[in-house]
């Protein structure tokens, strides 16, 4: 229940509620069943009850406490079971937290862009692969070794119309679209099209929720800890457009080369004509100019946070997606010309590509490790988690989820278009092997939760002496000291990620070092007495393999129905909401294929409500923030000009600010970080339960005359037995219902007690200039 009544404010006393991960209502956060919406639309809005809604812009309260207003952003992130598809897009997610998970490194700013480019690379690496996977099922699977082969079209009629003219028979046989390249071309609108849906779905949800300008001011000198405070962080207009030309382009070169390369490669053969020959040899070097152009875009500076760049960049870079887009039509023509006697055998060349591929993202991923130690031993922080390491631990994890998904779809496609008959080549070795690494990877995670498992078993019997002692006095219930220390020992799973994404990210990297090597020994089979050795691994490589790409279906379907459960249902989104949640915080800052940043969004909106509410009445505000709410907080805490950051309060209750934020991304909220926050706000509280899966302490000490910002953890549950305040069982809250517990309202009121007086409300013509502010040029991006 979210509403509490009580609290020592008065007079123009504003309590701006932010919900948390799952989404609430705003009926359930101000406690009463008549709100009304006071400024948002049906996306994102502000609600006061109807009692206070007639109240005057200052916000007085005839009560005992503040006015309360409850922004409701859960749409930002959840609507209807269509975005469940965004999990479709969980790599490119995944490599985009890479960018925000490096070391804090104040001094290096060139370090500091070396990883940012690194990580920028990689997720371009992603998207290759991705379109080439989907290459490799469309015209390589299907196109040329199935629609080539007239057993395997007996087996599926709808590729009849692409069936190769019998040997012997006269050229009629075979449909028009019988010939080898323009099986191809027609094959590639596949991919193309998956790429041109990547391409409409990022610039859709950009122009839907990142669109938003942030609150325009000018710059303040850089004496914050955290980039979150400078003006354009939540404004990436121009990069992302920038890298949605370039990756847009990648993945139309990607197309036009698996289509332009077997057709070239026969065109080259002696004998064959001249003017195809030659344009055989201008086509692949027009392919790998633009490429080269591409990868100078994704090169070129990152974000622009210093200003709030409106500026896009110079019209050739928007147009590298329509000169990549010509060569593809120009390659689908090449291929689509006649040939005779062009036959479509074995696999088309993708070995060396995927392989280049896998190899090219290691090194990758290699150096950005490299980067990530040395930007940590510069400024160790003991509570980073995996020393600094988890960006490039995050970025393997990317790279390997898609890798080991293209490799099982594509197992999965061959599996189903053979069946047991082994009458087609397959996909490419390296991505068999890839499918084979799934049952490998799931071992491990089910030997990884059962030790996790053992070691909760044993911490939760160790919580129940502490349980006991924690109640003197009361008749003991071992049923409740069970449930109340079981709770306490789950809530500590979450400091346990560190381990568990270090034991997955070196299975990853060993089993892509295995999935290479054996790639390449497939293709040179040993001799003598090696022979039987090979033969066993490459039965067992087999046998995984066919087991992981069923798993691959399975999971695809799981996955989907998951992801769309998780959108309509409440308690199932609570499940995955807080990494989803976490993942999409960010801006798009490496890949911009990634789902879309809510906070950019919601940050302005509550810079803007807090900024001119108090600007207009002068009055006191307690920012009240619940889990992943509590990050937004701070976030739009950090965009408040001074002169309202100072008379604003921060409460936070069950937030991950630290345990989560502070470890995993310590040059934006670290210790340097959270301290600016404190010292920048008016005052800050922060709540939190020992049985609290997500929200912990901040670790932030208070000053001389100031307490320390966390308060000491709540009883959870209220009381032990039952009492005369507590007449029936009181529950286990961890998470939820703060504001329950009588610790919520005597810190708001202490934090309305420490704001300065109310100030006299702003004339007209500041308000005017406040509202016409600009950002001044900076000197430099970052």
């Amino acid at each position: 229940m979210w509403h509490a009544q009580g609290g020592a404010g008065s007079g123009n006393d504003l309590e701006l509620l932010v919900h948390g991960v799952g989404g609430t209502t705003p009926e359930k956060m101000l406690g009463d069943p008549r709100t009304v919406r006071i400024t948002g639309d049906d996306t994102a809005a502000v609600f006061r009850r109807a009692g206070d809604a007639g109240t005057a812009p200052a916000g007085t309260d005839p009560g005992s406490g503040p006015v309360q207003e409850a922004y409701v952003w859960c749409k930002l992130t959840s609507g209807d079971g269509s975005r469940a598809l965004w999990l479709l897009l969980l790599p490119f997610m995944v490599v985009n937290l890479a960018h925000w998970m490096r070391p804090a490194a104040p001094g290096r700013p060139r370090t500091v862009r070396l990883y940012g480019l690194l990580v920028r690379l990689v997720a371009l690496t992603l998207t290759v692969l991705l379109i080439a996977a989907a290459c490799e099922v469309a015209l390589d699977l299907v196109a040329w070794q199935c629609a080539g082969t007239r057993t395997c079209v007996r087996r599926h009629s709808w590729l009849g119309f692409l069936a190769p003219a019998v040997p012997g028979a006269p050229t009629a046989s075979g449909g028009w679209w019988s010939a080898p390249g323009r099986r191809l071309a027609l094959a590639a609108a596949l991919p193309a099209a998956l790429t041109g849906l990547l391409w409409y779905l990022s610039h859709r949800t950009w122009n839907a929720y990142e669109s938003h300008r942030p609150l325009t001011l000018d710059p303040e000198p850089d004496t914050h800890a955290s980039a979150l405070a400078r003006p354009g962080f939540w404004y990436g207009r121009r990069l992302v457009a920038r890298l949605r030309a370039a990756h847009t382009a990648a993945g139309l070169l990607t197309v036009a080369a698996t289509v332009a390369t077997p057709a070239a490669r026969f065109d080259h053969r002696p004998g064959g004509p001249a003017a195809l020959d030659l344009l055989g040899r201008l086509l692949p070097a027009a392919l790998l100019a633009c490429a080269a152009a591409v990868v100078s875009v994704v090169c070129r500076r990152g974000r622009s946070e210093n200003r709030l760049d409106q500026r896009l960049d110079h019209h050739l870079v928007r147009r590298l997606p329509l000169g990549a887009l010509a060569l593809l039509l120009l390659s689908l023509l090449y291929a689509g010309w006649s040939r005779p006697g062009w036959q479509s055998t074995g696999r088309l060349p993708g070995d060396p590509a995927f392989g280049a591929l896998m190899l090219g993202q290691g090194l990758l991923v290699v150096a950005l490790g490299a980067v990530a130690a040395d930007l940590h031993r510069r400024r160790p922080d003991p509570r980073a988690a995996m020393r600094g390491l988890g960006g490039p631990a995050v970025a393997l994890l990317g790279c390997a989820l898609g890798g080991v998904v293209s490799g099982g779809v594509a197992q999965r496609v061959a599996d189903w278009l053979d069946g047991t008959r082994a009458l087609l080549p397959g996909p490419p070795v390296l991505l068999t092997w890839q499918a084979s690494a799934i049952p490998p990877v799931l071992a491990v995670l089910l030997l990884l939760a059962a030790g996790l498992a053992v070691r909760t078993a044993r911490l939760a019997r160790a919580e129940r002496d502490t349980v006991r002692h924690e109640h003197p006095g009361e008749p003991e219930d071992p049923g409740r000291t069970r449930a109340i220390a079981h709770a306490r020992a789950m809530a500590t799973l979450t400091d346990r990620a560190p381990l568990v994404v270090a034991v997955l990210t070196a299975t990853t990297l060993l089993l892509g070092t295995v999935a290479l090597t054996g790639a390449l020994a497939t293709r040179k089979p040993p001799a003598g007495a090696a022979r039987h050795a090979h033969h066993v691994v490459q039965a067992m490589a087999e046998t995984s393999q066919a087991l992981g790409s069923w798993l691959v279906g399975l999971g695809f379907l799981l996955f989907v129905t998951w992801g769309r459960r998780a959108y309509k249902d409440a308690s199932a989104r609570r499940t995955i909401g807080t990494l989803w949640d976490v993942g999409t915080f960010w801006p798009r800052a490496a890949h911009p294929f990634a789902p879309p940043c809510y906070a950019e969004r919601a940050v302005p909106d509550l810079t803007w409500r807090m900024a001119t509410w108090t600007r207009h009445t002068g009055g006191r505000l307690v920012l009240s923030g619940h889990s992943q709410g509590s990050v937004l907080a701070a976030a739009a805490a950090w965009q408040l000009p001074p002169s309202v950051r100072g008379r604003v309060a921060l409460l936070t209750y069950g937030s991950p600010l630290e345990r989560l934020y502070g470890r995993w991304f310590p040059a934006h909220f670290g210790p340097p970080a959270l301290a600016a926050l404190h010292q920048d706000v008016a005052c800050w509280r922060n709540l939190y339960r020992l049985t609290d899966p997500i929200g912990g302490p901040v670790h932030v000490p208070g000053g001389t005359t100031t307490p320390d910002v966390d308060h000491e953890p709540l009883r959870d549950p209220l009381a032990y037995g039952r009492t005369a305040d507590h007449p029936l069982p009181a529950p286990v809250l961890g998470h939820s219902d703060y504001q329950s517990d009588p610790a919520f309202a005597h810190d708001r009121g202490r934090l309305l007690a420490r704001l300065h007086p109310e100030l006299p409300g702003q004339r007209p013509q500041e308000r005017a200039s406040f509202e016409e502010q600009r950002v001044a040029p900076a000197p430099e991006d970052r």
